[in-house]
């Protein structure tokens, strides 16, 4: 493989056979061997939906500074509502992230076992239709999410809906993300350093402009700009950790565009699938052989891995 492969999730969901969806599967599977990423078109989230999204999160990033900073969170560690610039770095890095950005989480019960490490969401009232079409987009790439996991599930010889009771309440995030455009000439800090990301799975709704870059394992950064109609799916740490590293979580980057192009915004909009709380993070019985075994004995709630990797970025 040359470059990141994009699958057609239809062969999974409406296979014409049990040997086309075996095929899906594997292909896969391969490609998350391979790169930790792959792209998913024919994913069945409506463009409209996605272009409505784009629009009102840009509506929200061109507000004037002290409006945004209203729905900032002291002590909330950016879970929810607006992440001002200048704050998160990436895990190592000396200079912070050239983004700002929102988070929206699972809206669930105030009564639920999830509340205190769940809070509810803010909602900004200067951009109506935020909420709506915020949420819809949210749950949208959620049911997108456990579609992937139950491919991957098979992958490793799991049963289908393996992550279904695991994932149902997870702390999965959407993060309407706003790079803004670079003034300064030479300047030290890259729009996302390089980094790995935290949960199960992460899926990128096409961003507005290139930048994202990926490690691959020969050590090359793989410039990666997927065409419209494609939803990126990368693995994250939890997932690495639960499979131990049978399916990677690659390395990538947003780096600063030449020339004029650094005068533009670029938004992009991660779903960051999250397990449940008290999910705990233990290798994969399937996952261990003689050639791979154990790399982590000590299991770990996700929570429990989310706060400590939260700290390491900044954002705790």
């Amino acid at each position: 493989m040359s470059q990141i492969p994009t699958l057609d999730i239809q062969r999974f969901d409406n296979a014409a056979s049990q040997a086309d969806r075996d095929a899906f599967v594997a292909e896969l599977g391969a490609t998350y061997r391979e790169w930790g990423f792959a792209g998913v078109r024919n994913h069945g989230i409506p463009q409209q939906l996605i272009d409505d999204a784009y629009r009102v999160f840009a509506e929200f990033f061109a507000l004037p500074e002290e409006v945004k900073r209203k729905y900032h969170i002291e002590g909330g560690g950016g879970a929810r509502g607006y992440t001002p610039f200048g704050i998160e770095t990436a895990k190592g890095a000396q200079h912070y992230d050239l983004k700002e950005f929102w988070h929206i989480g699972r809206e669930i019960p105030r009564d639920s076992r999830y509340a205190d490490v769940m809070p509810p969401n803010v909602w900004p009232e200067e951009v109506p239709e935020f909420r709506d079409v915020g949420y819809r987009l949210y749950n949208a790439l959620d049911a997108l999410g456990s579609r992937m996991l139950s491919a991957l599930a098979l992958h490793i010889g799991l049963p289908e809906h393996y992550f279904a009771d695991k994932t149902d309440q997870g702390n999965s995030i959407l993060r309407p993300i706003h790079y803004p455009p670079i003034t300064t000439p030479d300047v030290p800090n890259v729009r996302a350093g390089a980094h790995e990301d935290i949960n199960l799975i992460t899926l990128l709704v096409g961003a507005s402009a290139e930048g994202l870059e990926v490690l691959s394992r020969k050590g090359e950064w793989i410039p990666y700009t997927a065409q419209a109609d494609t939803i990126v799916v990368n693995i994250g740490d939890m997932l690495q950790r639960l499979t131990n590293h049978v399916y990677p979580s690659t390395t990538h980057r947003v780096v600063n565009p030449p020339g004029e192009k650094a005068r533009q915004p670029r938004y992009s909009t991660p779903f960051f699938l999250h397990p449940n709380p008290d999910f705990v993070i233990d290798v994969l019985p399937s996952c261990i052989t003689s050639d791979n075994p154990s790399r982590y004995p000590e299991p770990i709630t996700a929570q429990g891995y989310l706060e400590e990797r939260l700290r390491e970025i900044k954002l705790k």
